[in-house]
């Protein structure tokens, strides 16, 4: 990463110019192919430096040429990965939502604490859809006729879904307890721990999670934990084994009895 050097007569945004000169030589040498993605290390230094960078002008001409783009293709993705599509107004308008309040945000960010910008713009953009879509989703329901609901209602039905509705929220309460005791039991290395107490805590939160495809929890599970795919996937099949014991059991006895009592507060080791 670029080191901003006080002592330099030149401006951080200048230095940044110097420095990115320098690297785009660098790379011309070594012949390096076309890079995928859009968030590269210029756009991180590009971050520092306009965070760091007094002059407005400079710092305008820095965001334009190398943070803006980044910006609105990370707010496209997270928009379309974990499909935030409860909003009123166009999806452009939505990225260009997401877009300012990074920026609002963007002198929060600190390298020296060790997140990189991509990753800590990512988390911020999906607090930020996160909490925005749910709030839009209740508007949504609350403007839903009541007439056009209750010409669909089967009364019978609902009281048998709710009924199975509390029984599963007090099974996963119970699962989560679980979880929270026996990680460090059933698991013994410190990767799979963090993967396990990721999903756990995912269910913990399920209330305010709107989105349930595989791919986009994979991601939360990935970045949460810090670990590769195969080490979240080999946890996985062990938690879905057990679960389904712990689920015969919760039907047979309303309760889950097998729980270490040696270990406690697994989860605010890690979130």
């Amino acid at each position: 990463m670029m080191l901003l050097q006080a002592s330099s007569s030149l401006s951080p945004v200048q230095q940044f110019y110097e420095w990115h000169e320098q690297f785009e030589a660098e790379r011309k040498l070594t012949k390096q192919k076309k890079r995928r993605g859009y968030f590269f290390e210029e756009n991180e230094n590009a971050i520092i430096a306009y965070n760091e960078e007094p002059s407005r002008a400079l710092r305008d001409k820095v965001y334009t040429q190398f943070i803006h783009y980044p910006f609105m293709k990370l707010a496209e993705n997270i928009i379309h990965t974990f499909k935030f599509y409860c909003f009123d107004e166009p999806y452009v308008d939505v990225q260009m939502e997401v877009v300012a309040y990074l920026i609002e945000k963007i002198n929060k960010f600190d390298p020296t604490k060790g997140s990189k910008a991509y990753s800590y713009f990512s988390i911020v953009a999906k607090n930020y859809l996160i909490y925005n879509n749910n709030e839009n989703y209740k508007k949504m329901k609350q403007r839903t006729s009541i007439d056009a609901i209750d010409m669909k209602r089967n009364i019978t039905n609902e009281i048998v879904r709710d009924d199975h509705k509390e029984s599963t929220r007090d099974f996963q309460d119970l699962m989560v307890e679980y979880w929270d005791n026996n990680l460090t039991v059933i698991f013994t290395r410190k990767k799979d721990i963090r993967v396990g107490a990721a999903i756990a805590e995912l269910f913990r939160r399920r209330e305010h999670i709107e989105i349930y495809n595989k791919k986009a929890l994979y991601i939360l599970i990935r970045e949460m934990a810090d670990v590769k795919t195969q080490y979240i996937t080999k946890v996985v099949n062990i938690m879905r084994r057990i679960y389904k014991d712990m689920w015969e059991e919760y039907q047979q006895t309303g309760a889950i009895k097998y729980k270490c009592s040696n270990f406690k507060d697994q989860n605010s080791k890690y979130f």
